[in-house]
């Protein structure tokens, strides 16, 4: 029953490849000046891996609403509150240039693991979510160290 169905892991490993794109031309400064020749200054490096950190911190806030919908009274409430905090701190904390926002992504995306662990104990989200989050944030997470470091 806490198996992830194909198609969630599969477009959850797919939605990872901008994180890697941007690692990958961050280690390999080459393919970061073919990327960014072809794909422009947006699309390589941690430029890619900070945006697109953000837009998926808003897109989970969403996901999180969802799981909110299903809880009623007090405990709807909080999950509506703490749904929005991914997206208002995507948007508060990558400023600062790219080291510091890549650090703040890594923070945001491991509050969001706990937050998914929240409405997952509260039996809001999918038996096997869990399996899914720590697995996608783990790599996520990974992906901004070349730019920290």
């Amino acid at each position: 029953m806490n198996a992830i169905p194909r198609s969630a892991l599969i477009l959850g490993l797919a939605g990872l490849l901008p994180f890697l794109w941007g690692a990958l031309t961050v280690l390999r400064p080459e393919l970061g000046l073919w990327g960014q020749m072809n794909l422009g200054g947006r699309f390589v490096g941690p430029y890619v891996q900070l945006f697109y950190g953000a837009v998926i911190l808003s897109f989970m806030s969403g996901v999180l609403w969802g799981f909110a919908t299903k809880a009623t009274g007090r405990t709807a409430t909080a999950g509506y509150v703490l749904s929005v905090i991914p997206a208002l701190w995507a948007f508060f904390m990558t400023g600062g240039g790219p080291v510091a926002a890549a650090v703040n992504l890594i923070v945001g995306f491991l509050a969001l693991l706990l937050l998914d662990w929240h409405f997952w104990r509260l039996e809001l989200a999918p038996s096997w979510w869990m399996h899914l989050r720590v697995l996608l944030t783990a790599i996520v997470v990974l992906s901004f160290l070349p730019v920290v470091f």
